[in-house]
């Protein structure tokens, strides 16, 4: 950072942190802030002081890398001095007998709008994507240095709760609605507009500091508006279920806060930070939807050595659900498209989802006629294979049978460049099994989007045997293109996400077996984290796919294959019940016209409820079955890394992110007794849950599957 002095005394402090693409908070500029506040205080020339950013940018929050180090090295004590040592930097800029004006020009989040909200005075500039706000909830803090104490006092409690448990960061207009900016401009009068302010000779003393001051919320009583927010408060926080810690810090923090001394509130909040820093929540969030998920955008499982490609025609095949998503992704991101089914008219319904997405778009003011008509003009629906010529890629979404797959290949093959990368969007079939139809398979690759493919994040690539490390590179860089999150796996059945997901669905269908309540089951995996219960994934996937995939693998391995637990539960549903999912009419839901589904009254008198369940011993069982599975993909080399786990795992199929995900789960546990409990599960349900000799040895040498493992307290982990 630097500081220019002009001769009207307005001094300029300019962030400019040179190591990173932003400004981030961090031990090296918390120590550079102090020694600039000091010389600015004790400059008699100076004035008032105008802080701004050299980058585009105003400033972003903490270094999350130094953050998620440090968990498992640091106390309780050391980490809320961590915490303090950022809000005594804010305290000084607010004692410095100087005002100060925040000039952001850019987005300020996190810990770079809490030293805005530090200042006497914020100016943003007028750019929809220069949003502000607290945004630590999503990464399992929150704001450790005046973020909860500020913005309470500031934009009121009910402002204050919703923004912080949501996390939601805010465009300019509606920031200076809720009072969290005070003007926004123009970039070209940002400067002049701090100037302006400082003229009037604003009073340097903040409301907290001055004399007989007191807490709005004194003695505990509230307003009625704040009294809902609040409830509201409380009851997002029990929708999300408890096993994250933040919210409840958060809430907590601002109540608390409200009620006491400015310093005494900030001493609380720095003590709710310290608690949740050192949690392995926090930490778990942090490595995995942070520092993982951009290592694999920025090319982790990159293959070195090969130069960069870029796609800039690709062909998908079959224009259905998958592939008209595929097609939009495509040319949302600038490349030509030729969508292919077995007729024009087909092909065009698929197109139509691209004009259904760009014409929402459109509706909601996020997109321009003129570039929606460009991305429609990207996409050729045909049923001509020999449009596919001059195709840098092919993307293959045809229905999930070998000989269709292998027949749309060696069409495609016929005319497509032999520089051209295959790749087949399944969810189950073994790529190498595929690829036997190829001419060129090492140009032949897996490539599972997931549904909706423009909402969901994460794609599964999938290596054949004989796929080659030039084909994988290509494969990558066109995810990159698509601003998509790839994960590498290897061949087997089911890949990864698709294999370990089944044994959510069956592990819900054996428990209804055994005699445990509809309702219990599909709330026992909410209350864990999952998104939406095993009975009701399995009424959207109809029972006709999973049971369909294991009657594939009976026939092909025979006696060696070892059905899933929840298979006579579903083959019960559709062949004795006539059952088979929503498509059909109900599963385990009805499906009232115009109506809630609600669970089929049905169920209780087909299976019946027996003796007692253990809530806690359900939810073990839907988390270790999963960590389990995904154990043993490791051991068998599907998966290569921890990481590559835990992102299918969190973006694949939604396991709860508290967790970090399947692998961080375990290692959090601890992995001897990972091993234990899964040894009693095991004695009790089966060997589904059965650690394998591998995985004993690795408890028994001690060794997590994360280097910085910790794991953690029992009482950290009650239910889990």
């Amino acid at each position: 950072m630097k500081i220019e002095k002009a001769e009207d005394g307005f001094a300029t402090l300019i962030l400019d942190n040179a190591d990173e693409s932003m400004n981030v908070v961090s031990d090296a500029f918390i120590a550079e802030m102090d020694e600039a506040i000091g010389r600015l205080k004790n400059d008699v020339e100076v004035k008032g002081v105008i802080l701004t950013s050299a980058k585009k940018a105003f400033m972003a929050g903490a270094d999350l890398k130094q953050l998620v180090q440090g968990f498992g090295k640091l106390s309780v004590k050391q980490a809320y001095e961590f915490s303090q040592a950022a809000t005594a930097m804010h305290r000084a800029i607010e004692h410095s007998g100087k005002p100060w004006v925040a000039v952001m020009g850019g987005l300020a989040l996190g810990g770079g709008f809490e030293l805005a909200l530090a200042c006497h005075y914020r100016i943003l500039v007028d750019d929809p994507k220069a949003v502000v706000g607290l945004p630590e909830v999503n990464v399992g803090l929150l704001p450790g240095s005046g973020g909860t104490v500020r913005f309470a006092l500031i934009a009121g409690v009910k402002t204050a709760v919703e923004l912080l448990l949501s996390g939601r960061a805010v465009a300019p207009a509606e920031a200076l609605k809720l009072k969290i900016v005070d003007e926004v401009v123009p970039a070209a009068a940002l400067i002049d507009r701090a100037r302006a302010w400082l003229t009037t000779a604003p009073d340097p003393v903040k409301p907290w500091d001055v004399k007989g001051w007191q807490p709005p919320q004194k003695k505990g009583l509230t307003i009625p508006e704040d009294s809902m927010a609040w409830m509201v408060g409380a009851g997002s926080i029990a929708k999300a279920g408890y096993n994250l810690p933040a919210p409840r810090a958060i809430l907590s923090s601002i109540f608390e806060g409200m009620q006491l001394p400015f310093d005494k509130a900030l001493s609380v909040e720095g003590k709710y930070f310290a608690r949740l820093l050192t949690d392995p929540v926090a930490r778990n969030i942090i490595r995995t939807t942070f520092l993982s998920k951009q290592a694999a955008e920025k090319g982790a499982r990159r293959p070195a050595g090969v130069p960069k490609s870029e796609v800039r025609k690709v062909g998908v095949l079959g224009a259905g659900m998958m592939g008209a998503g595929i097609a939009y992704v495509s040319a949302n991101a600038g490349i030509d498209v030729v969508l292919i089914d077995r007729d024009v008219a087909t092909a065009e319904k698929g197109k139509a989802y691209s004009a259904k997405v760009t014409g929402k778009a459109i509706e909601k003011g996020t997109l321009a006629q003129d570039k929606a008509d460009a991305l429609l003009a990207r996409i050729t629906a045909t049923d001509d294979f020999t449009l596919l010529d001059g195709c840098d890629m092919i993307l293959e979404a045809v229905f999930e049978d070998t000989a269709i797959k292998a027949e749309t290949t060696q069409r495609a093959e016929a005319v497509i460049p032999v520089s051209a990368v295959f790749a087949s969007n399944t969810s189950t079939l073994p790529i190498g099994q595929l690829a036997q139809a190829s001419r060129r398979p090492d140009q032949f690759i897996g490539i599972h989007f997931f549904s909706p493919v423009d909402r969901m994040g994460l794609v599964e690539v999938i290596m054949g045997r004989k796929t080659s490390s030039e084909t994988l590179a290509k494969a990558l860089d066109y995810i990159a293109q698509l601003r998509k999150t790839p994960i590498v796996v290897n061949d087997s059945r089911g890949f990864y996400t698709s294999r370990v997901f089944q044994t959510l669905i069956h592990e819900g269908g054996a428990m209804l077996e055994e005699g445990v309540p509809a309702a219990v089951i599909e709330n026992a995996a909410r209350a864990v984290g999952m998104p939406v219960g095993p009975l009701a994934l399995l009424d959207e996937l109809t029972f006709d796919l999973p049971l369909k995939i294991v009657d594939q693998a009976i026939a092909e391995e025979g006696d060696k294959y070892a059905p899933p637990a929840g298979v006579r539960t579903l083959r019960k549903m559709r062949d004795e019940l006539g059952r088979s999912g929503r498509k059909s009419g109900g599963g385990f839901y009805d499906y009232p016209e115009g109506g809630k589904k609600a669970l089929w009254k049905g169920l209780g008198e087909h299976f019946p409820v027996q003796g007692s369940y253990d809530i806690d011993a359900l939810k073990r069982r839907f988390l270790y079955a999963q960590a389990m599975e995904t154990a043993r993909c490791l051991e068998e080399g599907v998966l290569e890394t921890p990481q590559d786990a835990d992102l299918g795992a969190i973006y694949g199929w939604g396991f709860p992110a508290w967790t970090g995900g399947t692998i961080s789960f375990i290692d959090t546990v601890g992995i001897a007794d990972f091993v234990a409990e899964a040894d009693r599960l095991a004695q009790r349900h089966g060997p589904r849950f059965l650690p394998s000799p591998w995985l004993r040895a690795r408890a028994e040498r001690g060794e997590p599957f994360y280097a910085d493992a910790v794991p953690a307290s029992k009482e950290e982990l009650v239910g889990a």
